[in-house]
């Protein structure tokens, strides 16, 4: 894998979700840096990914209550495991469960497998809440899928917190799991 700065030079079959991601990116100014793989579908995927970025992809959980009226983006460290019940408490939402694939493209724009801070930039009606755990708002850098799980990308979490979600109209949440 190669570290590109940036969007790629030719985006012949690139889709348009990802080419969005840059655009978005761009205009607003946020300098990043891009890998493109294999489709990365699981944690032990990005562990490649991970080297080749100098960063850390991190966990993104779309979640949802049981009545599929309210839901959450969930941004954790990948290494942490997830328990629903420690997160439910801090929120206030009993039984939270996955959100499924047909939530995921309404709201996000995205696939499995691709589930990305950076979908928040198609939800226009501000439906989701962002969580992000307390430890992943202390590295320098957030890595990411660009709404594809065919590329990632790393960007200063500083510019993700402070650009990118006030351009997006999105606020977070920050949670504490201890996974344990």
């Amino acid at each position: 894998m190669e570290l590109y700065n940036g969007r790629p030079e030719n985006t012949d079959n690139r889709q348009d979700r990802e080419i969005r991601v840059y655009d978005f990116l761009d205009n607003l100014g946020i300098s990043y840096q891009r890998v493109d793989h294999d489709p990365a579908e699981t944690m032990e995927d990005c562990k490649a990914i991970d080297l080749a970025l100098g960063a850390v992809m991190c966990k993104n959980l779309f979640l949802c209550n049981r009545q599929k009226t309210s839901f959450f983006l969930l941004l954790m460290p990948a290494d942490k495991p997830f328990k629903t019940k420690e997160l439910s408490s801090q929120i206030n939402s009993a039984r939270l469960s996955f959100a499924g694939a047909d939530s995921m493209l309404e709201y996000l724009d995205i696939l499995p497998g691709a589930v990305s801070v950076l979908g928040l930039m198609n939800d226009k009606e501000n439906d989701i809440r962002l969580l992000i755990d307390e430890d992943l708002l202390r590295d320098e850098y957030i890595g990411c899928h660009p709404c594809v799980n065919t590329s990632s990308l790393k960007l200063k979490t500083d510019d993700v917190l402070n650009t990118f979600l006030p351009a997006v109209k999105h606020g977070y949440e920050t949670v504490k799991l201890v996974g344990e």
